[in-house]
């Protein structure tokens, strides 16, 4: 979905700055400067970096919560007994990035939930101070990870819900890039 959002906004002419973890996927568009990164601390690292100089930023990566305390340089031998995996939480991007954002930036983020979606999805929406939110079911059917296509709720600031059927991910984009304009510039939607 990141992608797809990337090259949707350089094709409107946006600069468009990727901060992507490790995956095979390629971007197509000159105007995307791709920044990969290993791990969350070197996302949060580099989203920190840019942010101040962009006009906003869309948080689709899927960055998990927690990671492990010791990270074993060899693989873990197995034994008889059971073994307990210490782990810290990972630093909250999208809450970082929302308590920087300045009044002319936009903050759209993502949220996977699998049980009281919207209460969850606005909650988060609040929390981190974000302008939108998109919410992704894993309930859905041809929807999120592994599939080309993608079927999405909309959640604004405001308390608007809008929901869409499922489409390819670049219509999907077009969808979140056109939504995130009319939250920016509503006069031109009227």
């Amino acid at each position: 979905m990141g992608f797809a959002l990337a090259e949707c906004l350089a094709a409107m002419g946006a600069r468009v700055i990727m901060v992507c973890g490790p995956v095979q996927l390629k971007t197509n568009h000159p105007s995307i400067q791709r920044i990969d990164v290993t791990s969350a601390d070197e996302m949060y690292a580099a989203c920190l970096k840019y942010f101040d100089s962009c006009d906003g930023a869309i948080m689709t990566a899927a960055v998990a919560d927690y990671a492990p305390v010791k990270i074993e340089k060899e693989k873990i031998k197995r034994s008889h007994g059971n073994m307990v995996l210490e782990l810290r939480p990972n630093k909250d991007i999208a809450a970082e990035l929302g308590k920087l954002k300045k009044p002319n930036q936009i903050l759209v983020g993502f949220a996977l939930e699998s049980q009281n979606e919207m209460e969850n999805a606005f909650s988060k929406l609040k929390s981190k101070n974000l302008d939108m939110i998109v919410l992704n079911s894993l309930k859905e059917e041809g929807a999120g990870f592994g599939f080309d296509t993608n079927k999405i709720t909309i959640l604004t600031r405001d308390g608007k819900v809008f929901n869409y059927p499922l489409k390819s991910k670049q219509e999907v984009a077009a969808d979140i890039v056109k939504k995130m304009i009319s939250i920016n510039y509503p006069s031109q939607f009227d």
